[in-house]
């Protein structure tokens, strides 16, 4: 076949699952359009101009399949180019705008989750990374719909409930493979591997750090989190009271660098406000760290009751027994475990099945 793919906001997880199917379907006739991933509410809209102006020769190709993110405004972009429009068209979502929580910075707009909602109902099929992901949107268009004035009722949600389903992102083999290393009688070592920002919990990360340190100083932190010129309060206060337990504090330089921090830790720690997948944490459980995760968004289908935590204190527990705590079977999410899946949605997808 020969796929069109796009991916409008080419962060991390978004490259890596794009790279990824490169890789595991070399059988196809790829081509692959990404943008940086900047400049967030110009991406969403302004997708399909910017293709337009650079890409226009390989947008009026002749296609067997499109796979677009749910960001790639792909609803527009079929209206500019006739061709596309009528191509089988598979929409992924990495995350949705309609319970993507807001910082006080944010303004509300609903534009953003009218992207998403074109691209699914435009779409073939509509592939959500985790079964909280879709029952988000979905929940999120239902009370959408009582605020908007007329002419639209539930059969819209209905409508992409129908041609939806779940695959998650999957992990690298490379990870699977990945050497883990002995970590004997060092400390207990804590991994926090998310991006420095508010929907991440610093807030909580610190509050929970802090009753740690109230229980236990025998502890070292590895901070792995991407870095941005503005970060929350919480965070600098962070680094001030725990300088003497920071390990290592900054982005790792590689992916091996990266995976072999994880490999020394004895538990990964999420405060997360919002998550639709949670790449991190697998990645950190599939080299042998604890997972220790909010009882909420996408952590109740990755990881057992046994290491989610309700409040602070229950956190502080998991934490603690780590060093000892069994470790989880990630297998299942590896690219080779899914792949058969995957085949299956881009073949269905382009037969109309």
């Amino acid at each position: 076949m020969k796929i069109l793919l796009l991916s409008a906001y080419d962060v991390d997880s978004h490259k890596r699952w794009r790279q990824g199917l490169l890789k595991a379907f070399p059988e196809h006739d790829w081509v692959s359009l990404s943008l940086p991933p900047r400049f967030f509410r110009w991406r969403i809209r302004g997708a399909p101009i910017s293709w337009s102006l650079y890409e226009d020769e390989a947008l009026r190709g002749a296609y067997d399949l499109i796979v677009a993110t749910s960001m790639a405004d792909v609803a527009t972009l079929r209206g500019l180019y006739p061709n596309l429009a009528v191509t089988p068209l598979l929409v992924y979502f990495h995350e949705n705008q309609l319970a993507y929580p807001r910082s006080e910075e944010q303004h509300d707009s609903i534009d953003p989750a009218m992207v998403n909602i074109y691209a699914a109902l435009a779409a073939d099929r509509v592939v959500f990374n985790t079964t909280f992901n879709l029952e988000s949107f979905l929940a999120g268009l239902e009370s959408l719909i009582t605020r908007l004035p007329d002419a639209v009722d539930a059969e819209l949600c209905r409508r992409i409930r129908d041609k939806s389903q779940v695959i998650p992102v999957p992990l690298e083999d490379e990870l699977m493979r990945f050497p883990r290393e002995k970590k004997g009688e060092q400390p207990l070592t804590i991994v926090w591997n998310h991006r420095v920002e508010y929907d991440k919990g610093v807030d909580d990360l610190l509050m929970i750090l802090r009753r740690l340190r109230a229980r236990t100083h025998d502890f070292q932190l590895v901070m792995l989190g991407r870095r941005f010129r503005q970060a929350p309060l919480a965070w600098s206060q962070l680094q001030e009271e725990f300088a003497a337990h920071l390990l290592f504090d900054d982005y790792a330089e590689s992916r091996e660098a990266y995976w072999r921090w994880l490999s020394r830790a004895h538990a990964a720690l999420s405060t997360a406000q919002h998550e639709f997948q949670g790449l991190a944490m697998m990645e950190a459980a599939a080299l042998g760290c604890a997972p220790v995760t909010p009882d909420r968004l996408s952590y109740p289908e990755l990881f057992p009751h046994s290491r989610r935590y309700q409040d602070a204190e229950e956190a502080v527990d998991l934490l603690l027994d780590a060093p000892s705590a069994s470790p989880c079977d990630m297998r299942e999410y590896a690219w080779s475990a899914l792949r058969g899946v995957y085949e299956d949605a881009l073949n269905n997808t382009a037969d109309r099945l």
